[in-house]
């Protein structure tokens, strides 16, 4: 989770610094709002991806700790046989 987070904050400090970065620029106002929408929605498409990838990490890893609970389960049941 913490690189998640820190995933978040860059991109996050990435995107302000281009929204001020756009408003202190002398072009017209029709103009900065579109560079603003462009950004926009670059912005929530970085942001879409970098969700995507973490929960398919989180999805990886809790199938991992399922298959290990299966496994430590049947060598339970196993060691329960064997004393029955």
């Amino acid at each position: 989770m913490e690189t998640g987070k820190i995933i978040l904050g860059v991109v996050a400090g990435i995107a302000v610094g281009a929204l001020i970065g756009i408003l202190v620029a002398p072009q017209k106002g029709e103009k900065t709002r579109e560079q603003i929408s462009e950004k926009g929605s670059d912005l929530a498409g970085t942001i879409q991806e970098k969700l995507n990838d973490l929960l398919e990490g989180i999805s990886k890893k809790l199938g991992n700790v399922s298959a290990e609970v299966e496994e430590e389960k049947e060598i339970i049941e196993k060691k329960e046989k064997v004393k029955a």
